[in-house]
């Protein structure tokens, strides 16, 4: 055999292993250096609704120093999954709301509407703008009585008799920050915000002058908070126009 060959050979050879051995040696080295793998943070509901806590409060209790992001708690849970379906299905017009429920579950959605549903949290005031004695006696007659001249039902005749909802799909008015009440009938108008046909509240809104919607806003922002603030119990109110969210017979069904 040829010695000079067989050299020849293993030289390139042998750089070749130190090579591979300095190799893993040096990314052995760095792994032991680099920083620990974090854990996966808890698959919890409350972990998973981040996106939804982040502008509705821990306990969806709202932000009414923000005066626009709504109180979820305690609202009846059909009416919140009503919600996320109207912005999953392009019928309520709000970019951020529109991504969050996108790839959501009809299931996951109800999930989510019962947590904030079950929520009791105490009520907080926002703030409400200086408007005259008598635009608050407008408000106060459209909340309880309504405009029989031009068709508009008082707001107490389907949210219930305290404002408070009616179970299972009409909310609650009390406690909302003034400029979310008067951007969500202005909404209506605009047809930024819809619901199943017949929309009844599109119907209403459609009714009320700039004038009325700066009234009826004012007066439930301003209306002191009832000591039962539950939802009625649901067939307590009759709706007094056709609501496509209230079933067929729209009785709440």
């Amino acid at each position: 055999m040829n010695t000079n060959i067989s050299l020849r050979f293993a030289k390139p050879f042998g750089a070749a292993v130190l090579f591979v051995v300095a190799t893993l040696f040096g990314a052995a080295s760095h792994a032991a250096d680099a920083p620990p793998i974090s854990p996966m943070p808890p698959d919890t509901l409350q972990q998973r609704i981040a996106a939804c806590t982040t502008c509705h409060g821990v306990h969806g209790e709202g932000t009414p120093g923000s005066g626009y992001f709504p109180r979820l708690a305690g609202k009846p849970a059909v009416y919140l999954a009503r919600q996320m379906q109207d912005f999953q299905n392009g019928l309520r017009k709000y970019a951020p709301m529109e991504y969050t429920v996108r790839q959501l579950s009809p299931a996951y959605m109800q999930e989510i509407a019962d947590y904030f549903s079950a929520q009791q949290v105490p009520y907080s005031h926002s703030p409400v703008p200086s408007v005259s004695a008598a635009t608050l006696q407008r408000g106060d007659q459209l909340i309880t009585k309504g405009d029989p001249a031009r068709k508009i039902p008082a707001c107490a005749s389907c949210h219930g008799s305290q404002l408070t909802g009616v179970e299972p799909s009409t909310p609650g008015l009390v406690g909302l920050p003034y400029d979310y009440l008067s951007a969500q009938l202005g909404s209506w108008r605009t047809h930024t915000r819809a619901t199943v046909a017949p929309d009844c509240m599109a119907l209403v809104a459609n009714r009320l002058s700039n004038s009325d919607i700066t009234a009826v806003a004012a007066s439930l922002a301003s209306r002191p908070l009832p000591a039962d603030t539950h939802a009625q119990a649901a067939g307590s109110v009759t709706p007094p126009l056709p609501c496509g969210v209230l079933g067929a017979t729209g009785d709440g069904a």
